[in-house]
């Protein structure tokens, strides 16, 4: 039986060719000529690709078409040069969070001064406030807000090291804890007992900030719990483990922060 490659098979092996040559993928749109919509929409096999295309991209991911397009091709025998074609431009993008502490407590104690009076605004609500402001950020400019890991359990995207974090903050008089109940059900609510440093957020990050705030916070624990569980980030991660950003990349409406709508092609 002849082997015939599908849209999905060829999107899965640019992505890992192009994570093998740890290009981005803003570089290797620019590389290849294409916008960045159009490398993502080849990447979840819904656009297809032309010869032209296949053989810029098998110059800059360094593979042959005759192996590519077989049904044993594997990205182990790819040898990487180190004279492999790069942009000038690169720069070094760190997908692997490192959590900036700092900035992470002066994110939620802005949050809270934005929220904290809204009888809605218990820990449930503030984590997802905190989740899709971290990955809305990551998807837009490809750089860490606060570098926190969320990590996937039942209720939603929960930040790792959250109760360390606040403990900390009660300690340091920044926030007090208040346990309450709101339409029946038991709930934590946190108020904020000093303003937020905002010079240490940029104008993009708290703008996008400000965006999570008036789209999200007026929702109830049920409603943004359920909406974060159809955030491809989320769907595609297992339980218990890590969240990766890189995922934010593939969202789709109205999830996504960027337009990933194909391009009309002349």
């Amino acid at each position: 039986m002849i082997f015939q490659i599908s849209q999905i098979q060829i999107g899965q092996r640019i992505v890992e060719l192009r994570k093998k040559k740890q290009l981005s993928q803003e570089d290797l749109a620019k590389i290849v000529g294409i916008s960045r919509p159009s490398l993502t929409q080849i990447e979840l096999g819904k656009r297809s690709i032309n010869s032209i295309e296949l053989q810029k991209f098998a110059h800059v991911l360094g593979f042959s078409l005759d192996d590519f397009m077989s049904e044993g091709f594997t990205t182990g025998g790819i040898i990487i040069s180190e004279d492999a074609e790069k942009p000038k431009t690169v720069s070094d993008r760190v997908s692997v969070p490192s959590l900036q502490i700092g900035k992470f407590k002066n994110v939620l104690l802005y949050i809270l001064e934005r929220c904290a009076g809204k009888p809605n605004v218990g820990e449930t609500v503030l984590y997802k406030l905190l989740y899709f402001s971290d990955f809305n950020y990551y998807e837009l400019y490809e750089e860490h807000l606060t570098g926190a890991n969320y990590r996937k359990l039942p209720f939603g995207p929960v930040p790792q090291n959250l109760d360390t974090i606040i403990n900390q903050m009660i300690d340091s008089n920044q926030i007090q804890r208040i346990k309450s109940e709101y339409h029946g059900f038991p709930q934590t609510r946190y108020l904020p007992l000093e303003k937020a440093d905002l010079t240490t957020l940029k104008a993009s990050e708290k703008e996008i900030i400000d965006r999570v705030i008036e789209q999200m916070s007026d929702w109830s624990a049920a409603a943004v719990s359920n909406y974060s569980h159809k955030d491809i980030p989320w769907m595609a991660s297992k339980e218990g483990e890590d969240i990766n950003y890189e995922l934010a990349f593939y969202r789709e409406p109205p999830f996504s922060v960027r337009n990933y709508e194909e391009d009309i092609e002349l």
